[in-house]
């Protein structure tokens, strides 16, 4: 998946980092070659019918995320970025391109939360190639998607309603039996909003469907949207869909 966050208020952008959720190493050892190992973890609260597997993978990729974006080669690079989309976008290539030997340090479960801590080694020297190459193509890239659904934009309206607008990729029918379990868990939009400590407040998951409460069928190249109501307290949001 493709995590992203956008600042909210006053439409502003903002790339931020989950401070109080990730764990870097203060000091990062390189070499020659431009290699550093960067460490981080992340902590994740599972949500039906996401399976246990599902939920782990999602905090270990989060965790690599994190590292990659927490890491002083990014930091130095993207201080003045503004753009959470093109952030994101940034912080998921270098971490699925240029990362090697990764290890998961720790993984654990207690209730509902999984954790997982995660070490790798960064290819530093990437990140002014990607910068270059991601700025030059003037290609606009989806947010995120899976094998069914797409996540074509995000922005929060005037009232504080967050909009979300989606395409589907394979033909969604909720009311056909053939498409319970597998299709119904990776056809959902994912919602998750912070507060101002990056800490995570709700997240929901939304059918993706072209009207909000209708068991409509949805064809390939279809686009629905959603208005999700933003809590008082929350500061920032991510949409992602399910791998």
């Amino acid at each position: 998946m493709t995590p992203w966050l956008s600042r909210t208020g006053g439409g502003t952008l903002l790339a931020i980092t989950l401070h109080s959720l990730i764990l870097v190493a203060p000091a990062q050892a390189s070499s020659d070659n431009g290699l550093v190992e960067i460490t981080g973890d992340y902590r994740y609260a599972l949500h039906q019918p996401e399976t246990l597997a599902e939920a782990k993978q999602h905090a270990c990729t989060e965790a690599l995320h994190q590292a990659v974006s927490n890491s002083i080669a990014v930091k130095e690079r993207t201080a003045s970025l503004v753009d959470s989309t093109f952030f994101h976008r940034l912080i998921h290539t270098l971490a699925t391109q240029h990362v090697s030997d990764q290890q998961i340090v720790q993984q654990s479960e207690q209730g509902r939360t999984v954790y997982c801590k995660i070490k790798a080694l960064f290819h530093a020297d990437a990140v002014d190639r990607v910068l270059h190459t991601q700025t030059s193509s003037g290609t606009d890239q989806v947010l995120d998607q899976n094998r069914a659904l797409r996540i074509l934009s995000a922005r929060e309206d005037t009232d504080g309603t967050l909009v979300v607008t989606y395409q589907a990729l394979k033909r969604l029918d909720w009311l056909g039996t053939a498409y319970q379990g597998g299709l119904r868990e990776s056809a959902d939009v994912m919602v998750d909003f912070y507060d101002e400590q990056g800490i995570l407040i709700r997240s929901s998951r939304h059918p993706a469907r072209k009207t909000a409460t209708g068991d409509d069928v949805m064809n390939p190249g279809e686009v629905g949207t959603l208005r999700i109501a933003k809590p008082l307290n929350a500061k920032s949001y991510r949409v992602w869909v399910v791998k």
